[in-house]
């Protein structure tokens, strides 16, 4: 439940006591990944994300039934009510948010925590270990009022600019980077601005939550998506970024293609290519990338308190997925459990906890755009065919650039031995099925029969032992 007041003080006391601070969103990246890895290790599933209750289903159900400009409209709508009023982003503390996120997991001990970058197949091998993961990034949605003309990225560089100084003065443990994507959160950006923002330090709510939990030589993993963008500085700890991962590249935002003029087109924009903001440079991408001030700090803390620091490095987001599938894949035959089910997560489509009760293999895609497809196939391509793939798509409202055809995904499903199937999915309405934010929990137990027993968890001498058998065979790295 969100805390009802943006006043610091009391957002605070509300956040000890599991309400969530006004201004940061529900649907997002970081805080839908820390509710799934929180509500593995409370015991529980992951249904609705986290956040939407299982009787919406026939409002969504109605919602697809509608008019595609009207529901775009109540997409973009209810996008917006997620926001705060730009005054708000004076009332923000990095360290109130902090307070909501450790509240999330049980208070006890633990072999390891992670912290860093959010990544969906991190979720799932917090889960396999049993260890929490803590963020460096989360969003701040900000409402602008249609003041910013969703094709005007200039626009949206000079509104950020004008409203940030609050929010960075109060946090100086923040970096912001403000996202302006018109391309996969066209719905959601014609009401609300993008402010991400990442820790630079582990601030005293982090520190103090890694002293409770974590016994004296423990292992903090560093989890380091190095994924770049050319960026623009606005200011010290202002950074202005044009687009985002998806199926449009940082070149097309930039300087446009004929993939984008048809996009632009198809939705009657003024422009065919947009007038970007000058890049100065390449820097950690918005919601994925990860700034490495927090790992110098990591290392001081971790030094002082005779802690092991384990750093996870990888380039894309999906580069972890393949390692964490085949991970899985080996759990499973140590547990002397015979599955062969590849289960094939999109965005904040996750459900830990089933995972294991359906003896599943993971695999997490980023969103649903052609790379997620090619990293998708690449995996299959390399690995032993599984007998069955279910997958999850998430449902973003909008045919953007880059966008599979769910016949083109449909063909996933030749690469299983004995069948495929979608989790959640409605085919005909797709991608404007909301109702796949609830139904991807209720189909996954309704088409995968398997049932085992939850594990104990992974330990992290049996971790090391997948790792130097496998020996750099993935697009990670553990140092």
């Amino acid at each position: 439940m969100k805390a009802p007041s943006t006043n610091p003080v009391v957002s605070s006391i509300l956040a000890q006591n599991g309400f969530t601070p006004p201004y940061i969103a529900d649907f997002d990246s970081a805080t839908g990944m820390l509710r799934a890895t929180s509500a593995y290790l409370r015991g529980e599933d992951f249904p609705g994300m986290g956040v939407v209750p299982s009787a919406f289903e026939p409002i969504t159900d109605l919602i697809t039934k509608l008019p595609r400009s009207l529901q775009e409209q109540i997409y973009i709508a209810g996008s917006a009510g997620e926001a705060i009023a730009p005054e708000q982003l004076e009332d923000v503390r990095a360290e109130v948010v902090a307070q909501w996120m450790v509240n999330q997991y049980p208070q006890r001990s633990y072999p390891a925590v992670a912290i860093g970058s959010s990544c969906g197949a991190l979720v799932n091998l917090c889960a396999a270990l049993g260890i929490p993961w803590l963020p460096q990034t989360f969003l701040i949605p900000v409402k602008h009022g249609g003041e910013i003309d969703i094709d005007e990225p200039k626009q949206a560089l000079n509104w950020g600019r004008e409203r940030s100084q609050a929010l960075l003065e109060n946090n100086p443990e923040l970096i912001l980077h403000q996202m302006h994507d018109p391309c996969q959160d066209r719905l959601t950006s014609q009401g609300m601005a993008y402010f991400r923002v990442k820790r630079l330090g582990l601030g005293e709510t982090y520190e103090r939550f890694l002293q409770k939990t974590l016994p004296p030589g423990g292992t903090i993993f560093l989890v380091e998506c190095q994924r770049t963008w050319p960026t623009t500085k606005v200011s010290d700890r202002h950074i202005f970024q044009f687009g985002a991962l998806g199926g449009a590249t940082s070149e097309e935002f930039l300087h446009g293609s004929k993939r984008v003029e048809d996009y632009l087109e198809r939705y009657n924009s003024h422009r065919r290519k947009w007038d970007a903001p000058q890049p100065d440079g390449e820097r950690p991408e918005a919601e994925w990338g990860f700034e490495a001030d927090l790992r110098h700090d990591v290392e001081r803390f971790a030094q002082e308190r005779g802690y092991h620091v384990r750093r996870i490095i990888f380039t894309e987001p999906e580069d972890l997925s393949p390692f964490v599938a085949e991970l899985y894949r080996w759990w499973y035959k140590q547990r002397q459990i015979v599955t062969n089910c590849l289960l094939v997560e999109s965005f904040l489509l996750t459900e830990p906890m089933w995972t294991l009760k359906t003896g599943s293999v993971p695999f997490w895609m980023k969103f649903n755009k052609q790379p997620s497809l090619d990293a998708l196939e690449n995996y299959l391509d390399n690995t032993d065919p599984y007998d069955e793939i279910y997958l999850m798509l998430f449902s973003h409202g909008v045919n953007s650039v880059g966008l599979p055809s769910i016949e083109r995904w449909r063909q996933v499903f030749q690469k299983a031995k004995i069948q495929g199937n979608f989790v959640g999915v409605d085919e005909e309405k797709y991608p404007r099925h909301f109702a796949s934010m609830i139904r991807y929990h209720t189909d996954l137990k309704r088409l995968i029969s398997a049932r085992y027993p939850l594990p104990s968890s992974l330990t992290l001498e049996q971790l090391e032992q997948f790792i130097d058998q496998e020996n750099g065979n993935f697009r990670v790295k553990f140092t």
